[in-house]
């Protein structure tokens, strides 16, 4: 397997994109929990428009100007078969909405998991374009987020914003 990384930055802070054997199978916040070590992310790349990372440069530009709600690229995601479940799962979530845990383990076949679905949420690795940030409890409240609650607040007014219409979004970065 041959890992290269980049960094870009967006409102959410600088962003490290991760590509094995030329496919994106990383997105990770700074700071971010269960953020795998820099070294583990291969050769740095430093032009972020170039392979493998143009295309997935230039949707996240596009998703925070508010012109992209969903993303078309190949992912390579590593994980347990009950994890990339749970991440297929998230992938089909509306941009704007949100849905809860307990929701979420009932559309993978497995109502009593949403625990599990939690953890597995709170391990994916391509933030953003994977988006678990949709992902809230049982009550609507915002709970954990491995990029930090400001994020995903952030993430859920920005796409909430952006699907009524209010182009270009108002909101300010956070970093």
């Amino acid at each position: 397997m041959a890992r290269t990384h980049t960094a870009i930055d967006s409102p959410v802070g600088r962003l490290t994109l991760v590509a094995t054997d030329g496919v994106l199978s990383g997105l990770y916040m700074d700071l971010q929990r269960h953020r795998p070590a820099d070294e583990t992310f291969g050769a740095f790349v430093p032009d972020a428009r170039t392979s493998p990372f143009g295309e997935a440069a230039d949707q996240l530009a596009a998703y925070f100007a508010g012109e992209r709600i969903e993303f078309d690229m190949p992912l390579t995601l590593h994980g347990t078969a009950f994890q990339q479940r749970v991440w297929t799962a998230l992938r089909e979530i509306p941009y704007g909405e949100t849905i809860s845990y307990g929701e979420l383990a009932t559309e993978i076949g497995n109502p009593a998991a949403s625990r599990a679905v939690g953890l597995a949420n709170g391990r994916n690795p391509i933030g953003v374009i994977v988006p678990c940030h949709r992902v809230v409890g049982s009550t609507g409240d915002l709970t954990g987020y491995g990029g930090g609650i400001e994020r995903k607040r952030f993430l859920l007014a920005f796409e909430r914003e952006t699907r009524t219409g209010a182009k270009p979004p108002t909101l300010q970065p956070l970093f």
